[in-house]
């Protein structure tokens, strides 16, 4: 169970979080720099989104997840979930790190909790259903973690961390074929990810009758 809770929480968690306090001028400069730019600029522009960023960033980010250079392919990922993390509210934040530091103690209850309130506080908040959907898997619920990463999708079509968490939760429930489909839809948004890539080639295996661990 370690090795595969490692791998979720790889897929899963990232803690950082910033508020944008940002003009739009100051985000349309970062967005041109990032798709016109050269390599630096382009990761320059893509380390500036990720503090002052908001939904306007998110396409554009994405679509740099194809980038040619690799370090701008993963600033744009982790300002993908820096952005992610900031709802516009401030206390939808906090209490989302208060549920991120409790989940990271193992207090899965607890964080499912105020994962729960953070939900309430704001339907909306795509990144509350993302982490409530992470605890749940570490809590072995996985149905009920399959139905938040649903919800996450729901808001935020992108969220590879929900497409991939999607998929640990149908490996725990021996739905391989369903597991596959999830982690074919990642890599689609995240081409250059080789943690995805083995899942896939390793769930594949699996299903060609071969005896892989998962």
């Amino acid at each position: 169970m370690m090795r595969g809770m490692t791998k979720a929480m790889a897929f899963f968690m990232v803690l950082a979080a910033g508020v944008s306090t940002a003009s739009g001028s100051e985000i349309e400069e970062a967005l041109k720099a990032l798709k016109e730019g050269g390599a630096e600029a382009r990761y320059r522009a893509a380390v500036r989104l990720g503090s002052i960023g908001d939904a306007s960033a998110i396409k554009p980010l994405v679509e740099t997840l194809r980038d040619t250079d690799h370090p701008v392919r993963v600033q744009a990922e982790s300002s993908l979930w820096k952005i992610w993390h900031r709802s516009g509210d401030e206390d939808a934040d906090r209490m989302l790190q208060q549920g991120i530091r409790l989940m990271n103690a193992g207090d899965l209850q607890s964080a499912i909790k105020v994962f729960t309130q953070v939900i309430e506080l704001d339907p909306a908040f795509a990144e509350g259903y993302n982490k409530r959907a992470t605890a749940l898997y570490l809590a072995g619920e996985y149905e009920h973690s399959i139905a938040d990463c649903e919800a996450t999708l729901a808001l935020n079509p992108y969220h590879f961390g929900a497409l991939s968490g999607e998929g640990l939760n149908y490996i725990r429930l021996d739905n391989l074929p369903k597991a596959l489909e999830m982690f074919k839809r990642t890599q689609e948004i995240l081409p250059y990810s080789e943690s995805n890539k083995a899942y896939i080639e390793t769930i594949e295996k699996r299903l060609r009758g071969k005896r892989i661990e998962l």
